[in-house]
């Protein structure tokens, strides 16, 4: 991609988790912990099924713990305390590339935005954990939304919020649900390979190892591309 690409305005919106940060194992260590303390067991495969979703989706659907709605919500509170009581004493640190992504987005003036079905606390709690309090304008969470993905709900609610068409705006996301999720948004598709190898990744407009591979010239091409030519399908 050429460096000196016609400028197209657009917006960043990123998945959290295997996007920004990989805290997969604490995620997995907290939901292994509850079920521990309610007596319930949780079947192979079962975790990787549930990246992208919503505690709301993942406890009846996936676990099969409950269906009864305040139950839901009160397992959903816990697994996230004991989430966060595990972040505090392990820390954590960005993905590669991360941090100095997010500084040539900024210096770039491109607004970006978190859109993803973690709770708010978390992320507010990592955000000051790693110093990047302010690299975000706007942030959607688990708590702004009715429907987990593959609906595209929180990535269009990001979009409205950032004042920005669905078209002009590229989604970096990591899993399944949430490339469905970004093409049913009519968005651009950015997937990396923290979760899923390649192969597993159909459906992204183009897929990378960290996203420090791409140049803001480089993203600003892909926009243009796409909106010239339909979706298009690239691989770096």
């Amino acid at each position: 991609m050429t460096e000196r690409a016609t400028r197209v305005p657009f917006g960043a919106i990123f998945d959290w988790d295997g996007v920004i940060i990989d805290s997969a194992a604490l995620h997995e260590r907290s939901w292994h912990a509850l079920a521990d303390e309610i007596g319930k067991s949780i079947t192979p495969g079962s975790f990787l099924r549930g990246f992208g979703r919503r505690n709301e989706q993942i406890i009846p659907e996936i676990h099969g713990w409950s269906q009864d709605v305040p139950e839901i919500a009160r397992l959903s509170e816990r697994k996230e305390e004991l989430y966060r009581s595990f972040l505090r004493s392990a820390g954590l640190a960005p993905l590669s590339g991360v941090r100095e992504f997010l500084t040539a987005l900024k210096a770039a003036a491109v607004p970006c935005a978190v859109a993803s079905s973690t709770h708010r606390l978390n992320i507010d709690a990592i955000l000051e954990l790693l110093h990047l309090e302010t690299a975000f304008e706007v942030i959607v969470t688990a708590e702004d939304v009715t429907r987990g993905k593959p609906d595209p709900e929180v990535f269009l609610a990001a979009a409205s919020r950032l004042h920005l068409p669905p078209s002009s705006c590229v989604v970096f996301e990591d899993a399944h649900a949430g490339i469905a999720a970004a093409r049913a948004a009519a968005m651009t598709v950015v997937a990396v390979t923290t979760t899923h190898p390649e192969g597993e990744l159909a459906g992204a407009d183009c897929v990378v190892d960290r996203l420090d591979r791409f140049t803001v010239n480089q993203i600003q091409e892909l926009v243009r591309q796409k909106a010239a030519q339909g979706e298009t399908s690239v691989s770096r």
